[in-house]
């Protein structure tokens, strides 16, 4: 218990202050993170967003982790360190109906606010990694490898479903406990205060260090998505930057004077080598490429070929394409059919996209070949063109 010199004394008082400001705020600001990452998720084009709310979530559990050991009297982990004994009689008594009241976390909530803090630090180590060798960017860009990164996506994705389950039975246990011990644990962990507390002290509440979390957190949001903020409808906005990828004058100039020039990392080498073997036939057309510019977009499309692996999108189409398989174009390939399978047939046909091959319409970096995720803006179309 706090010394009477950090805690206010409530000895004639029926309620007292259990929670801290810090903790509280720690508490809501968590489940909104997790919340805000957990919807954005399964959509590529919100991964700026989930990004954002994974940042913030590992921010908070650092902030927990250090508070858990300097922090008010029931905010400490020593507090609610139960030994398995304590939890399997708890539990037994709480069968019986004849579980103890607990001012603080009892046994069970105990062990499931360390589980929790512990799934949490894995989930954001997890994507930390997916991040960096995945999606090539965060702190760890460079540093890890696309397949180290690619495995770490699925253990994120795992880890996220076994502490949404975790939360769960977290969230099912403060319902029991509440209905058991007439106790409205929820709305203590808003107000701070807990009823029929008679003879206990207040912790000290920290108010300002709770404003300070929130206030953090707000500038945090508002400086991250300043870029959404101040975008034009002729100067969007895109939260990330690809690599920088070889470019060729050549290129744009002989394959984009026909159609958008699409870069050499979107198709395998085969591939590549079996277009410009039929240039004479090339859909359609007859490209007739004297020697010299043949050899030269050939030799700049196989060193850019997608085995380059220069971004994701080049290591995608390997992983995706059945090693045999030799695509002639690239909304042909498997990796471009998963990422699109979900787009609704009216945006193809609709005056803005008209058909497939019209990267530009979607991706603002289609030009630059990097093709990120969160820089995919589907255009508006009219209620009309989705029927």
């Amino acid at each position: 218990m706090k010394s009477n010199k950090h805690n206010k004394n409530l000895q004639n008082s029926t309620s007292a202050v259990i929670w801290d400001a810090p903790t509280r705020v720690f508490h809501w600001l968590l489940v909104t993170s997790y919340v805000i990452a957990w919807l954005s998720f399964d959509d590529n084009r919100f991964l700026f967003f989930h990004v954002f709310g994974g940042y913030v979530f590992f921010g908070l559990l650092i902030f927990r982790f250090v508070w858990g050991l300097i922090g008010t009297h029931y905010a400490r982990f020593h507090t609610f360190a139960y030994d398995w004994t304590s939890v399997w009689d708890y539990l037994k008594a709480l069968l019986t109906g004849r579980a103890a009241r607990h001012i603080g976390h009892n046994p069970i909530g105990g062990w499931a606010i360390f589980l929790m803090l512990f799934l949490g630090l894995l989930v954001c180590v997890a994507g930390l990694l997916t991040f960096g060798g995945e999606e090539g960017h965060g702190p760890l860009r460079g540093m890890v490898s696309f397949k180290i990164g690619m495995y770490s996506r699925e253990i994120h994705e795992i880890l996220a479903w076994t502490m949404l389950a975790v939360t769960a039975v977290h969230v099912a246990g403060v319902v029991v406990e509440s209905l058991i011990h007439k106790d409205n644990l929820v709305w203590a962990m808003v107000t701070g205060r807990k009823d029929d507390t008679a003879g206990l002290t207040s912790v000290r509440g920290h108010h300002f260090l709770g404003l300070f979390i929130a206030t953090a957190v707000f500038v945090s949001g508002a400086v991250y998505f300043r870029g959404y903020l101040t975008e034009t409808a002729d100067n969007l906005y895109m939260p990330y930057k690809g690599p920088e990828l070889p470019d060729s004058a050549l290129w744009r100039e002989e394959c984009g004077s026909c159609h958008f020039a699409f870069h050499p990392i979107l198709l395998p080498e085969r591939s590549w080598r079996a277009i410009f073997e039929g240039q004479h036939e090339h859909f359609g057309d007859d490209l007739d490429l004297d020697d010299d510019t043949y050899e030269e977009l050939l030799a700049f499309h196989i060193q850019n070929a997608a085995e380059s692996k220069l971004n994701e999108p080049a290591n995608k189409v390997l992983l995706f394409e059945d090693p045999a398989s030799v695509p002639l174009r690239v909304t042909e390939t498997k990796y471009w059919q998963h990422k699109h399978k979900d787009i609704n047939e009216a945006y193809w046909k609709s005056k803005q996209v008209k058909e497939k091959g019209n990267c530009t319409a979607c991706h603002l970096d289609a030009k630059q070949g990097t093709f990120e995720d969160s820089d995919m803006r589907l255009p508006d179309i009219s209620p009309a063109e989705k029927k």
